[in-house]
């Protein structure tokens, strides 16, 4: 799987039919609690798919399909181990600190004729080598010797780092002072920068086209017949110029480890090698820091890093499969009382056993994601269960209204009143305080009661809801009415979305909360937006947002004072020549979550709208706004503006996304601010530090959509989100018949 890919044109398609593809996952292997015995310098796989590893305090062994990492050597024996190497007889080798080590039948022999340390051990056609500060040896089917040589034969240094035979009887070997090539007959050796990027070599190998890669300090040299034919450096994708080391894949792909993680390429015979894909993190590694790699038959990698072992597998998988993956994981740990969708705690961080639900300020938001994606789900394949699971989404967010015992507000979110955690608990603010917050934000609003218990005792609900909360809830019932919803359901969610915007109206446009004031962010009236110039951030997108609810409001109910409404505030108050300013929001007010946002409202506005004039404006308007978009590669704003616009768009990087996107859906933590083949910038956000290149999927925290896909570093391992993001652009895909 080729995450992150060069320029190289694709087809335009409009449609993908859904074939399986490779999917790549991660299994952390640490040898143990201890320190030295997780430093696993050089890694190899036997013939019976048993890891072998050579750590700073000794050999250890795994068999396969075992977490239970096995020491092989006792008493005195034990100590650094520096190679691990196997035999086509299936033996397993060992450098040492005090000889070299074979394992055969089951037993572990100490052989004699080397002086240690042993730093590498090299399997070739004419035997096994042993090379260390001390010289080289090769044995001789009992015990080893000095290999005979000419004149010029064998004359190495002692800093060896990697050793592979070029299968002709002479080795390649990587060390500190240069590249070696060396035989019985004569030794050369490179040094200068015409042959490689610098003298300080770390691993070795042959690729497919038989030419040499050599990587080290600066990158990898990629040599043929001793001259250099080009370099592997960041400007080709390296993540740093500390290269590890670098090992050939049994279906001809270079693995290339460094310091910052690891670099897959496909080489090429007559051009630089463009395709290649990046694995870093905790995601993906236990330590970026790649020491050695080795392949199980099977084409699975072992990774040798600081921390233990980390094996990056892939299996099979079509994009339906993957569905069924992530609505397992949904169901499982990701849906709460009543039918909340959203992230989980991890009491451990990365360990999903240790999981527990959690509230979050977007719950509502995200369950009208969800209620979206089961709504596509049933309108694509007309499940009973997606309809049911649609059904008590809704209900949930009905409920959030109904809690709070008022005439249209709702909630943010809800938890059983027996939960003795919450996030932003109940506080007080004292006049010092609230003088400092009101300097820094004039517009703060100062919320000591947060969470409220319901009338009848079973729940603690949230207040001051967002407008984010607004634009969710009218996104999920939008496609709840259009797709799912009988004549029955369509009349109570007529009756709820009424309750929600009459209350609007009755307050001038502004979401009120039951202190009497407005919530800090539900502000739409024209009074603070129009008239007053600290709202002047939000003036294009909330006049959007209150245009798409009023205009959602009359759709479904033919309810003409909606429509008047409506009307008034563009004539009067001039909200259609405020959202047209939505692609000139000044940089410094832009949000990546605006784009979400403004996304969740072009459905309504297209598909609800009948004059011909503002219905060319809101299409003009999306068709600038998506040219804008596709450069983050987002496939809900892709799909949501083929739904709306009835059109096929930008399939490859939409299907791009679902199938890269990696199964761990914890959100570990991704720093791409130490990649030197990237450079950081704020163009896209002025306050938040961006990356110039958009990451894949595989090595981007988490996503919510609300969630910049350039940002450069964050996670939160203590936290694993729930899958919706990517559920519901597949289930547009295929309901659009875009993925087939």
């Amino acid at each position: 799987m080729y995450a992150c890919k060069s320029s190289e044109k694709q087809s335009v398609a409009t449609t993908y039919k859904d074939e399986p593809f490779w999917q790549e996952y991660h299994e952390a292997y640490p040898i143990s609690t201890h320190a030295e015995e997780n430093d696993v310098r050089s890694i190899a796989v036997d013939k019976a798919k048993n890891i072998w590893v050579a750590t700073a305090s000794g050999i250890f062994m795994k068999k396969p399909d075992e977490l239970k990492w096995t020491s092989i050597q006792t008493g005195a024996d034990k100590g650094p181990a520096f190679s691990v190497a196997t035999d086509t007889n299936g033996n397993v080798w060992v450098g040492t600190w005090n000889g070299v080590y074979r394992y055969q039948n089951n037993q572990l022999e100490k052989l004699t004729g080397v002086v240690a340390p042993i730093s590498a051990i090299c399997t070739a056609p004419e035997g096994v080598y042993a090379i260390g500060p001390n010289g080289i040896w090769l044995f001789d089917g009992k015990t080893f010797t000095k290999p005979k040589s000419d004149k010029e034969g064998y004359q190495l240094p002692r800093s060896i780092r990697d050793v592979i035979s070029d299968n002709q009887g002479g080795l390649w070997i990587a060390s500190d002072v240069g590249l070696y090539h060396t035989s019985a007959k004569e030794t050369s050796y490179y040094r200068n920068k015409d042959k490689v990027i610098s003298g300080y070599i770390k691993g070795v190998a042959i690729d497919s086209n038989q030419h040499l890669w050599a990587g080290g300090l600066g990158g990898v040299s990629i040599l043929e017949n001793g001259n250099k034919l080009r370099e592997i450096t960041p400007q080709q994708g390296l993540p740093t110029v500390f290269v590890t080391c670098v090992d050939n894949a049994p279906d001809g792909t270079l693995w290339v480890g460094t310091e910052q993680g690891v670099v897959r390429y496909k080489p090429h015979s007559d051009k630089a090698d463009s395709t290649y894909s990046m694995l870093f993190s905790r995601r993906w590694l236990l330590d970026d820091h790649v020491n050695d790699i080795a392949f199980d038959a099977t084409g699975n990698a072992w990774i040798a890093t600081p921390k233990g072992v980390s094996a990056i597998k892939k299996s099979p998988m079509t994009l339906a499969q993957k569905n069924d993956f992530f609505m397992d994981l949904l169901m499982k740990r990701h849906i709460r009382e009543p039918w909340i969708a959203g992230q989980c705690h991890l009491r451990i961080p990365g360990d999903t056993t240790s999981w527990q639900p959690e509230d979050d300020d977007n719950d509502g938001e995200y369950t009208g994601n969800y209620l979206a994606m089961e709504a596509f789900r049933y309108a694509a394949t007309k499940s009973p269960e997606a309809k049911e699971n649609a059904r008590k989404a809704f209900g949930f967010l009905k409920l959030l209204q109904e809690v709070t015992d008022t005439e249209g507000f709702f909630a943010r979110t809800i938890v059983p009143s027996s939960w003795n955690f919450v996030h932003d608990g109940n506080r007080t603010f004292t006049p010092h305080q609230l003088a400092d917050e009101l300097v820094k934000e004039p517009r703060f609003k100062p919320v000591e009661v947060r969470w409220r218990k319901s009338k009848d005792g079973k729940w603690l609900w949230k207040g001051d809801t967002s407008s984010d909360e607004m634009c969710g809830h009218m996104f999920g019932y939008f496609f709840y009415y259009e797709l799912v919803a009988d004549e029955t359901e369509k009349a109570i969610i007529r009756k709820h979305v009424s309750r929600i915007v009459d209350y609007l109206i009755k307050h001038n446009f502004n979401f009120v909360d039951i202190d009497g004031k407005p919530t800090r962010w539900s502000v739409w009236s024209p009074d603070q937006l129009n008239r007053d110039p600290e709202w002047a951030p939000d003036k294009a997108q909330n006049s959007m947002e209150m245009l798409a609810f009023l205009k959602f409001a009359h759709y479904i109910t033919q309810d003409e004072k909606y429509q008047q409404q409506y009307l008034r505030l563009i004539k009067d108050e001039h909200y259609l020549d405020n959202m047209a300013e939505v692609p000139n929001q000044n940089r410094a007010w832009f949000i990546y979550f605006d784009t979400i946002l403004q996304a969740y409202l072009y459905p309504i506005l297209l598909k609800c709208e009948t004059d011909p004039e503002r219905l060319s404006f809101y299409k003009k308007h999306l068709d600038e706004w998506f040219e804008r978009r596709k450069a983050d590669h987002n496939p809900l704003i892709n799909f949501i503006y083929c739904y709306a616009r009835n059109k096929q768009a930008e399939i490859n990087n939409s299907v791009d996304f679902l199938k890269d996107t990696p199964l761990d859906m914890v959100d570990w933590h991704i720093d791409h601010t130490r990649r030197e083949d990237i450079q950081l910038v704020r163009s896209i956000v002025l306050d938040e530090l961006q990356v110039s290149k958009l990451p894949p999927a595989s090595i981007r925290k988490t996503v919510r959509w609300d969630k910049n896909p350039w940002d450069a570093r964050g996670g939160d391992p203590q936290v694993e989100r729930e899958p919706v993001f990517w559920l519901l652009p597949y289930w547009m895909g295929r309901y659009l018949h875009m993925i087939q």
